[in-house]
C-alpha cells in the first residue's frame, strides 16, 4: 500500500533519486542565489550584463543600508507586523472555535457550514477585487490597516477552520465527557483541555497564515494606497527610480522583506514539523 523506503530499492533507482533531489534543489535554489548575487552588486555592474558571475564592485554594505536611507522600507516593515499578527491571532481564535464546535458539536447544518467553509477556499481571490473595494470604501475603513487586517482574517479562517476541525475532530470524545462528569463547563473545557492539546496544530497553521499574509502583494495594492499603511510587499516598488529600476535595492529589499517569515519558521519548526505530522502515526 504505502511506497517501499528507498534504501530497499534497487541500487540504480536509489542513484537516479539522488540525483534528481541534487538536480532538483539547485533548480530551486538558483533564482535565490540570483536574487542573493544581484543584492550585492552595483548598479554599474547590472547594467554592464554581469548577471551571474561574481561582482566587481562588492556592495553588500552600500546596498542593504542604501534600502533604509532612501527609502521607507523600516516603515513598511513595521505596516507589515502591525497586519499581519493581528490577522494571525484572530484567524486563529475565530478557527479554533468554530473548528471545535463543528467537530465536536452535532446539530443541523454542521456538514453544510464546514462544506462553505471548504468551497471559499475554491473561489479565486481576484473576482473579490470590486466587492471586497467597495466594501472597504463603504465602512470607511478604505486606505487604512483596518481594511487590510479584516480582509486577511476573514479571508485566511476559511482554510484555518477546515484545518482544525480536522485535527479537534481526532481528539478523543472520553475527556470531554470525563470533564463534563465532573461539573465542568463547555466554555472551561474548550480553553483548559482542548486548546492546551492543540498547541502543535496552532503553530503550524500560525506559521503557514504568517507566510501568507506577508507576502500579501495582490490586496496589499487594491486596499491600501498611503505609504503610511503600505505593507513591504507593496512598499519595495518604492525602491523603483523614475528612469531606472535600481534592481540591486530591490533585491536586497527583497531579502530583507523575506527574513521574517523565515525566522519565524525557525523558531516555530518543533512545533510545525508536530503540528503537520499529528495524527499521521498510530499507537
Amino acid at each position: 500500500m504505502f511506497p517501499r523506503p528507498i534504501e530497499k530499492r534497487a541500487v540504480p533507482f536509489q542513484v537516479s533519486y539522488r540525483v534528481l533531489v541534487v538536480l532538483a534543489l539547485v533548480l530551486w535554489m538558483l533564482p535565490l542565489l540570483a536574487i542573493a548575487m544581484t543584492s550585492i552588486r552595483s548598479l554599474e555592474d547590472i547594467t554592464t550584463g554581469n548577471y551571474w558571475g561574481l561582482p566587481r564592485d562588492w556592495s553588500v554594505i552600500d546596498n542593504y543600508l542604501a534600502i533604509f536611507t532612501a527609502s521607507k522600507i523600516g516603515r513598511y516593515l513595521l505596516n507589515s507586523l502591525i497586519v499581519t499578527i493581528p490577522a494571525v491571532a484572530g484567524s486563529l481564535a475565530l478557527a479554533t472555535m468554530a473548528g471545535f464546535a463543528l467537530a465536536k458539536y452535532r446539530f443541523r447544518g454542521n456538514f453544510f457550514i464546514f462544506a462553505m467553509f471548504i468551497a471559499g477556499n475554491f473561489i479565486p481571490y481576484q473576482i473579490l477585487l470590486i466587492p471586497v473595494r467597495d466594501l472597504a470604501i463603504g465602512t470607511n475603513v478604505y486606505n487604512t490597516f483596518w481594511a487590510l487586517i479584516l480582509f486577511h482574517t476573514c479571508f485566511q479562517t476559511g482554510f484555518s477552520i477546515f484545518f482544525m476541525r480536522n485535527f479537534i475532530a481526532d481528539l478523543p470524545d472520553e475527556i470531554m465527557e470525563s470533564a463534563r462528569v465532573d461539573g465542568v463547563g463547555e466554555w472551561k473545557i474548550f480553553v483548559y483541555l482542548i486548546i492546551p492539546l492543540l498547541r502543535p496544530a496552532l503553530a503550524a497553521l500560525g506559521v503557514l497564515i504568517f507566510t501568507f499574509v506577508w507576502n500579501d502583494y495582490f490586496w496589499a495594492l487594491v486596499l491600501v494606497q498611503d505609504d503610511a499603511y503600505r505593507p513591504i510587499t507593496a512598499g519595495l516598488s518604492s525602491l523603483r527610480g523614475q528612469w531606472i529600476a535600481s534592481w540591486n535595492l530591490i533585491a536586497a529589499g527583497s531579502i530583507v522583506a523575506a527574513l521574517p517569515p523565515v525566522i519565524m519558521f525557525f523558531v516555530m519548526q518543533k512545533q510545525f514539523i508536530a503540528g503537520l505530522t499529528m495524527g499521521t502515526t498510530k499507537g
